[in-house]
């Protein structure tokens, strides 16, 4: 993951405040990817 990316996820994962920046430090870049697509993808299952 690119840097610029790794920070606009980290960003809204801060903003949602689910969240703080100690934990994301801590955290690999699949995990980032991981709650990111948790928190801000939709599904279309998300509409039924």
């Amino acid at each position: 993951m690119s840097r610029f990316e790794r920070d606009f996820k980290v960003r809204q994962l801060l903003e949602k405040q689910k969240f703080n920046e100690k934990e994301i430090a801590n955290m690999t870049d699949s995990q980032i990817e991981y709650y990111h697509w948790l928190y801000f993808v939709d599904s279309v299952y998300d509409y039924m």
